[in-house]
């Protein structure tokens, strides 16, 4: 009798795809306007555009920055692309929004560099679970991109999944 442990999954021939791997080192920062406002209402230029000029824009280096107000103020489209001018030669990447916002466009970015024809015919676990944020949105575009390659897509543990699509015989 073979008392050998054999790894069904492994011996499966799926491919597993963790978005996490997609998420990357970079810090995420919201940069908020709110407390550069007077009075958290009003955008005065003259001090706008002294914070900008003093502001230690260093600190931004390799980060990832979704700048937003999070008041219900008018700010001026001009003050956002001030704010991009000053984070540019720091900030790996800039977004306007909010740190969800930034996350869609960080895995957009990744997902978009991804050459999916290699998935041709194959069998396709996407990992379910995560240490990481990973926004709805990574997924939804994950499988889309997917569709028309893949033989099958499933969703969660190889060990434990949802079937998601099988292409027609």
């Amino acid at each position: 009798m073979n008392d050998e442990i054999v790894n069904k999954v492994a011996n499966s021939g799926l491919i597993t795809i963790d978005l996490e791997e997609f998420y990357g080192d970079n810090e995420r920062v919201l940069l908020d306007v709110k407390p550069l406002l007077f009075r958290e209402l009003i955008l005065k230029e003259k001090d706008f555009r002294e914070f900008i000029k003093n502001e230690d824009w260093a600190k931004y280096k390799n980060k990832f920055v979704a700048i937003t107000c999070t008041n219900d103020a008018i700010v001026p489209t001009w003050a956002y692309m001030l704010l991009s001018l000053a984070l540019e030669p720091f900030a790996k990447k800039i977004v306007f929004g909010n740190l969800e916002q930034l996350e869609v466009s960080v895995f957009d970015e990744a997902l978009s560099k991804i050459d999916f024809s290699q998935y041709k015919d194959a069998r396709i676990v996407i990992k379910g679970c995560s240490g990481k944020p990973v926004p709805t949105n990574a997924f939804v575009k994950l499988t889309a991109a997917l569709r028309p390659f893949a033989k099958s897509i499933m969703y969660g543990e190889p060990c434990s999944t949802v079937p998601l699509y099988k292409a027609p015989k």
